[in-house]
């Protein structure tokens, strides 16, 4: 038998050794799964490159990604150099190791066990650190260029006198720059105190710790670089308080020096400052002197007076000259905030007027004919009828609407402008009749249509639609109907290539269609196809036959993405809009400049700013999502988004927004001219409703011009809660064509109101006029009611909505069976000197369930109607016809006579009821509340009984 042991008659067997062949298969591995992760990056890379490529927008991906390379670098290798340095130096400074200490005899194994690798360990460290440093200044690249690239405001801040430039585009580069500066004294502290104490130069002894004179010079030195950016840290915190944000009692958020940053803090920073300098250069001495006695003193002293001249003083000057008279004290600095607050958010120009809220005329007749002129009041609710466009004009499971619709303008046959509901058939894959790879991304590719509606007018309750069915027909020029980008088009399509498209299906059934855009990336190329399989984790692009000559895939296909891809400095609006311009589809969508850095201005968190009631129980008409702090925004930027090509396009909309300007100066070519504005395309154009938010938002307090109200608190308002939906979130902003008082004909306006801080009756009524093409886009309008009456605010009146018997009684009918209420938006109408209320009520009936228009409220001067039409609502609020809901006060009257016994007694009942809950209300010593609410139960179950029978159900 052979020697298994490795004897002489055999090899020996070496145990836990692989052989070379394993050897090999795993060295072979590791090279793969490198090179696969190196593919993986570079697949990333690669389609993202194609990508702007294909949107004519690689300039942004270059500059963005050499600005972050450069960064990456220069840092890097500056953190790099900074910590290896100090390393090399403090092991160069080593003393010699003669007649070593206990402590230093248990260090030299470290020493000896490093030695061997003591380049390779000094180049990984300084690797690492560089690699976080540059990784760390990449994510600078927006600091960057806004500090390369920033031109002037031409407006300076109240304390300082700099030109606001300063405060948005160089401080926050500074402030990088000093952040860096310590992170790198810090570690090549730390670097160096371990290498020093490695190698002797710094020793812990009983009681205290010794160092060699080479290492008190070097660890000085670094300790003094410390102190010095201390001290440059304090002079830009003189600075840093003009944009400190701060809560302030009387105020609340607040930004800006107060009396006591400018009598304290201050001051405080100056002498700060100058012991810091003094500290710094007493560590920088330690090179001659050889000793920290003197450094270490001055050190204590910096951070004594740190803590009594910068925070003790402070405390002393609030407590004892500030709050014994702060409105005094505070005013000058108030009135700052109110100037700069007013002109960052572009509300210093809104127009408060006095609003009686009572009409100066009696004349009912002349009141009714002047309600068409007020207002072209909308009765089709955007946010409400989407399933009924589903409903009617969906024609395919395929197709479908977004939750909400929006509004635009377009013209009647006869030339006049109407508001209008409009919405895009777009692809919605789940409802195709088979999911699988092929249909979801080459047969389904793309909507079909654009659908618009009257919105002051209905038919049975139905919208009535200008522009329906497949292929869309109606009152709209000829355009290019097919949708290949929406805001349902979240997946990538592959078009163009063998595979045709499902276009529309019609009674001699599917039409197909072959994409002809220049839209997507072209998968001829096979390093195309095989980055797209890695970045999209989908093998089968590499090698499935549907894909061909002409392929195209397409990708980003929501507005709100592309936008944001290509101009990745702007903040988009939440509620991209479509309009048909130039006989195409495009999407408008509204982008911001902005910054936190504008002195003295308030700060606001746009994502809490622009939520409403719709916002929080809608997640797929998202707002702008960033709860990213600002204190200055500006709607710069028009942008839009071809629904067939895909093709964006960025318009400079304020041309005098200094933000915008030093974008356009770091991305040249990026941003055409407002001048390229076609005027079909300004034509809808309209004001965007997260500026309106934030606006209103601001308005709440800053409608205040004198400092001293603004202290009290006396005149602040809020925006109310939404009466129509029980979701406790904020009731949103309308779009209505109407004529505000000093106007002499309709402008297409955003409008919302104001109620009291904690009441809720109305204090103000707000409007901004949205019609681009107008001398007063963007004119603030806010007509303010009085303080010493009451007028009803929107929960006010729909609660009188609510209460009122009759039209609660008609309520109940219309929720018989199955069927469900919905109340669309309160729209609130200026109407000679007094507000009217109007509102659409909408039901669902049946199994479709889709909202159905069936009544509209009214309210006027205390007279409601609750009638089948607006027309017939106002006729009767203003007298022109008698209600057809039952009297308030029916007195002793029977009711009228049916021929179904059932019916009678129930109405008998249901008038006895009213009755004694009219007697319960106006009972001696006050109503029975208990009577009432049994009364209205009687009522309910009479109305109940006589729906039943009517309907030839058993009683």
């Amino acid at each position: 038998m052979p020697d298994r042991g490795g004897g002489p008659t055999g090899p020996r067997i070496r145990a836990g050794r692989p052989s070379r062949g394993v050897r090999t298969l795993l060295m072979t591995l590791g090279v793969l799964a490198v090179l696969g992760m190196a593919f993986t990056m570079f697949a990333g890379f690669w389609t993202d490159w194609l990508w702007y490529r294909s949107v004519h927008y690689s300039s942004v991906f270059t500059t963005t990604l050499w600005t972050k390379i450069g960064l990456f670098f220069v840092f890097g290798l500056l953190m790099a150099v900074a910590v290896g340095v100090n390393i090399w130096l403090a092991h160069r400074l080593r003393p010699p190791l003669s007649a070593m200490s206990m402590e230093q005899q248990s260090l030299d194994r470290y020493r000896m066990g490093i030695a061997p690798y003591k380049t390779w360990l000094l180049l990984a460290i300084t690797a690492l650190v560089g690699l976080i440093a540059g990784a760390s200044a990449a994510g600078q690249w927006r600091t960057w260029l806004m500090w390369v690239n920033g031109v002037p405001f031409h407006q300076t801040d109240p304390q300082f006198h700099l030109d606001i430039s300063f405060y948005a585009f160089e401080l926050p580069w500074y402030r990088f720059l000093l952040g860096f500066g310590f992170a790198a004294a810090i570690l090549s502290l730390v670097a160096a105190a371990l290498t020093h104490y490695l190698y002797g130069g710094l020793r812990v002894t009983s009681p205290g710790a010794r160092a060699t004179a080479a290492a008190t010079g070097h660890l000085s030195v670094l300790l003094g670089i410390f102190v010095a950016l201390k001290a440059v840290a304090y002079w830009l915190d003189r600075y840093g308080l003009a944009v400190k944000s701060s809560d302030f009692k009387a105020t609340g958020n607040w930004t800006g020096l107060r009396y006591v940053d400018a009598n304290a803090y201050l001051p405080a920073k100056t002498i700060l400052f100058c012991i810091a300098v003094i500290c710094a250069l007493l560590f920088f001495a330690t090179l001659w002197r050889r000793t920290w006695q003197l450094p270490v003193i001055g050190f204590g002293l910096m951070v004594l007076s740190a803590i009594l001249i910068g925070g003790l003083y402070p405390a002393i000057v609030q407590k004892f000259q500030v709050q014994p008279n702060e409105q005094a004290k505070e005013a000058p600095y108030v009135q700052k905030n109110l100037k700069a607050t007013r002109e960052a958010y572009g509300i210093d120009d809104a127009k408060v007027t006095d609003y009686s809220g009572k009409p100066s005329t009696s004349d009912k007749g002349k009141l009714r004919d002047d309600v068409n002129g007020a207002a072209s009041i909308r009765i089709m609710d955007p946010n409400i009828v989407s399933p009924t466009f589903q409903q009617l004009q969906q024609m395919k499971n395929f197709y479908g609407f977004p939750t909400n619709l929006d509004v635009d303008r377009y013209s009647t046959k006869d030339g006049k402008d109407q508001d209008t509901v409009v919405g895009l058939r777009e692809l919605n894959l789940d409802g195709i009749p088979k999911n699988n790879w092929i249909n979801d991304h080459f047969r389904y590719t793309h909507g079909f249509g654009f659908v618009a509606a009257k919105g002051t007018e209905a038919a049975d309750g139905e919208p009535v639609f200008t522009e329906k069915n497949l292929p869309t027909t109606g009152d709209l020029p000829s355009y290019q109907q097919r949708v290949y980008y929406g805001e349902k088009t979240t997946t990538y399509s592959i078009v163009g290539g063998p595979q045709k498209e499902i276009d529309y299906s019609t009674d001699d059934g599917e039409k197909t269609t072959s994409y002809r855009g220049k839209s997507g990336v072209n998968l001829a190329n096979p390093l195309n196809r095989a980055a797209y399989a890695v970045a999209f984790n989908e093998p089968q692009i590499l090698y499935s036959g549907a894909i061909g000559k002409g392929s195209r895939i397409l990708y980003n296909r929501t507005p709100k993405e592309r936008v944001e891809a290509v101009a990745p400095w702007l903040t988009i609006d939440g509620d991209a809009y479509p309009a048909i311009v130039d006989h195409h589809i495009q999407w408008i969508v509204d982008a911001y400049t902005t910054t936190n850095g504008y002195p003295y201005s308030s700060r606001t968190t746009l994502g809490d700013t622009t939520a409403d009631s719709l916002t929080a129980t809608n997640n797929s008409r998202a707002v702008v999502a960033q709860q990213n702090q600002v204190n200055y925004i500006r709607n710069s930027v028009k942008a839009t988004v071809d629904a067939y090509t895909g093709e964006v396009k960025l318009y400079q909309w304020d041309t005098q927004d200094p933000v915008l300007k030093t974008w356009m100066k770091a991305f040249p070519g990026t941003v055409k001219s407002k001048a390229s504005i076609s005027p079909d395309l300004m034509a809808h154009l309209r004001y965007p409703q997260d500026l309106f938010k934030v606006q209103r938002e601001l308005l709440t307090r800053y409608h205040v011009t004198d400092a001293q109200t603004f202290l009290t608190g006396s005149e602040v308002w809020q925006v109310p809660d939404d009466p129509t939906n029980k979701s406790g979130n904020a009731v949103p902003p309308y779009y209505l064509s109407l004529r505000m008082p000093d106007q002499s004909k309709q402008a297409f306006s955003l409008s919302t109101t104001f109620t009291p801080n904690g009441r809720p009756n109305l204090s103000a009524f707000m409007t901004v006029d949205s019609e681009a093409g107008s001398s007063d886009y963007g004119k603030i309008r806010i007509l303010k009611l009085p303080t010493s009456t009451t007028v009803d605010g929107p929960r006010q009146v729909q609660s009188k909505f609510n209460s009122e018997q009759e039209i609660a009684a008609a309520i109940k009918l219309l929720k018989g069976g199955d069927s469900e209420v919905e109340y669309g938006n309160l729209l609130t109408v200026p109407l000679d000197g007094g507000l009217l209320y109007a509102e659409p009520v909408y039901v669902r009936g049946g199994g479709l369930k889709y909202p159905l228009l069936r009544k509209v409220l009214v309210t006027y001067e205390g007279k409601t109607a609750f009638e089948n039409t607006l027309d017939e609502a106002l006729d009767v609020v203003f007298g022109a016809k008698p209600s057809t809901t039952p009297p308030s006060d029916t007195g002793t009257k029977p009711p009228p006579s049916t021929g179904n016994p059932t019916v009678q007694q129930a109405l008998n009942d249901a008038q006895k009821a009213y009755e004694a809950g009219q007697q319960a209300l106006t009972k001696q010593g006050g109503p029975d509340w208990n009577a009432y609410a049994k009364a209205q139960k009687d009522l309910q179950e009479a109305l109940k009984k006589a729906q039943e029978a009517q309907s030839g159900k058993k009683g």
